[in-house]
């Protein structure tokens, strides 16, 4: 009988089958796109609520990798950090449009620069989505309300 080939359907990514909650260790850090922006510190007005992020990361952020220097262990030495979670990527509404966790929770797909998307963890800063270049530690500034900045959301 002519026609094609019965082919096998080809299999989804995981992060379009699985919920936030229902995927590994492994697949929930890899959802992670290594832009950083979790890592800016944020104000908060008091009165209205707003998020205002700031172009001053946390000091335990390598400003050049968009990495964590003690990723396990960092509310030892930064007690506010806020881990992502599934419950909290519901609650936190800082957390930029272009966040893998946000999309997914949102039941939106990846951008193509994302790693699992391109396959290689510099087109997040290739696409200049992450905070590479454009930061500056905690460490070397005390002046949040003077590093307001607009582009992280």
């Amino acid at each position: 009988m002519p026609g094609k080939p019965n082919a096998a359907p080809l299999e989804k990514p995981f992060w379009q089958t699985k919920t936030l909650d229902q995927m590994s260790r492994a697949e929930w850090e890899s959802l992670c796109d290594g832009c950083a922006k979790c890592c800016l510190n944020k104000l908060e007005n008091e009165s209205t609520g707003e998020i205002q992020y700031t172009d001053v990361a946390c000091r335990l952020l390598d400003t050049e990798q968009c990495r964590c220097v003690s990723y396990d262990d960092r509310k030892r030495f930064v007690p506010d950090c806020r881990i992502l979670t599934p419950r909290a990527v519901r609650e936190l509404e800082w957390l930029p449009s272009t966040c893998a966790y946000r999309l997914v929770n949102e039941g939106k797909d990846l951008y193509w620069w994302h790693p699992l998307m391109s396959g290689d963890p510099e087109t997040v800063h290739q696409a200049v989505v992450s905070v590479r270049g454009r930061v500056v530690s905690e460490r070397d500034t005390d002046d949040l309300e003077g590093r307001v900045v607009g582009w992280p959301k």
